[in-house]
């Protein structure tokens, strides 16, 4: 099989056979820029269905040499920005918007900036995710302090705060703002605001001031 062969193949690969990338590692399988389904498979870590999947879904065409399915150094560097994107647990209609800005792009500059863009909305994607799991996690606490567990009562008068809630009640104790706690714990201001709220409900009062009053009385933080 001649190397013109190889590179009229790979000229009418389909998506990704022109244009620009993002420039990410790229794994070698084999002794050069060319790889079989095997060795692509490998080199990614993905198995041929996978490989299967992503051609039925208009995000990757190898190159076809006969019956065989031939990866050229472009069809690599696009496996490269797609798998990089599964890792990120990204959809798969979001990396089709993304392959397909990326094939507008009419610079390494432009590409670049499209590929930054994507990554930065993935990031607010997880940031809001991150947020609800605190929620839950703190709401269950909630349900397994206030549920039967054949447990004692509490004291009159005695409040029980979650780790979250206390290390939140310190940052308020010291003065920080909702915005300013947000940023600190590693959550958005609404979840801050609702973590707060539940603090102040707890302490039955009217606002962060009185329940952080209340907290120094009852011995639970100590006033500078």
């Amino acid at each position: 099989m001649s190397q013109d062969s190889l590179r009229n193949a790979e000229a009418g690969a389909g998506p990704g056979a022109s244009g620009f990338l993002p420039k990410l590692p790229i794994p070698y399988c084999g002794s050069d820029d060319r790889l079989a389904i095997a060795e692509m498979a490998e080199a990614f870590g993905v198995t041929h269905r996978t490989l299967h999947f992503y051609e039925e879904k208009g995000l990757l065409n190898a190159a076809r040499l006969g019956p065989m399915r031939v990866y050229g150094e472009r069809h690599i560097r696009r496996m490269a920005v797609i798998n990089a994107c599964r890792e990120l647990d990204m959809p798969v209609a979001a990396i089709q918007e993304l392959m397909a800005a990326l094939d507008t792009a009419e610079s390494q500059t432009e590409a670049d900036r499209i590929f930054e863009t994507a990554l930065q909305s993935r990031r607010r994607e997880l940031g809001a995710q991150q947020s609800n799991l605190r929620r839950q996690m703190q709401r269950i606490a909630e349900l397994l302090e206030t549920g039967s567990s054949g447990r004692d009562d509490p004291p009159p008068g005695h409040i029980h705060l979650s780790p979250i809630e206390s290390e939140c009640l310190g940052l308020m104790a010291a003065g920080h703002s909702a915005a300013r706690i947000a940023q600190l714990m590693g959550m958005d201001i609404t979840a801050a605001l609702t973590l707060e709220s539940g603090i102040v409900r707890k302490f039955d009062a009217q606002n962060r001031f009185q329940a952080v009053a209340k907290a120094v009385l009852a011995g639970m933080i100590t006033s500078e």
